[in-house]
């Protein structure tokens, strides 16, 4: 038997959404159709982020901090782009000893409670701060410069599905769930009699996705931080 030896099978936005209307029933024929179409695929890839089917997403974003600065952009470059940090620490380097410590996250009611909030030391807690464009705020306030650095594990957002002829940023195990959310998504405004069952098919494979995601983060999470130094 004859085998292809191809391995490049990766659809791009316009594929996607001419199968999205195949499950629906229906052609794709003028220009809005595929607007409307690239819509529904982005709001679905915001749901998926709300839903943490995306962590083949997850880069290490560092911050270097500044005496006296207690609130940093967690991504210098493209700020709106982290969506939330899974976990961080903070290094404190004198001359050529770097030492790792643990930082506690707090929500926003915990650092709302703290009474002073200008304290200054050696950080050790780390509040999230969700916004549109996200932030990290420390306590205590960091009370050298150029010593402290924060190593975060950041979650950040999936490139939008914009032109047609753009893929989708996607592993290849997540084609199934993407195309049978995009049919589903489509459906709710082109064909509502085939709902059910498209919604019904999308939860399977987004269930899948879910259960090979988190079996497999770990393989997917670059860099590795590896064990903390003990402080």
């Amino acid at each position: 038997m004859a085998l292809s030896g191809s391995k490049d099978f990766e659809p791009d936005v316009a594929e996607y959404v001419e199968e999205a209307f195949e499950r629906c029933g229906l052609e794709l024929r003028t220009g809005y159709d595929l607007k409307t179409a690239r819509r529904s695929a982005n709001l679905m890839l915001a749901e998926w982020s709300n839903r943490g089917l995306n962590q083949w997403t997850i880069k290490q974003k560092t911050v270097a901090m500044v005496k006296d600065t207690a609130t940093y952009n967690i991504d210098s470059t493209n700020a709106t782009a982290p969506i939330d940090v899974l976990d961080a620490f903070v290094r404190e380097t004198i001359g050529s000893a770097e030492t790792d410590m643990p930082l506690s996250r707090i929500n926003r009611a915990e650092y709302a409670n703290i009474t002073n909030k200008s304290t200054t030391g050696k950080p050790n807690q780390i509040f999230i701060n969700k916004q549109t464009t996200p932030t990290i705020t420390l306590w205590p306030v960091p009370d050298k410069n150029t010593t402290y650095t924060v190593y975060m594990n950041v979650l950040t957002r999936m490139d939008d599905a914009d032109g047609a002829t753009n893929t989708v940023d996607v592993p290849f195990r997540f084609y199934p769930c993407f195309a049978a959310g995009m049919a589903y998504y489509l459906s709710l405004k082109k064909a509502p009699e085939r709902t059910p069952v498209l919604k019904q098919l999308y939860e399977e494979e987004f269930e899948r996705a879910m259960s090979q995601d988190q079996s497999r983060a770990s393989f997917r999470i670059s860099p590795n931080l590896g064990g903390y130094n003990s402080a």
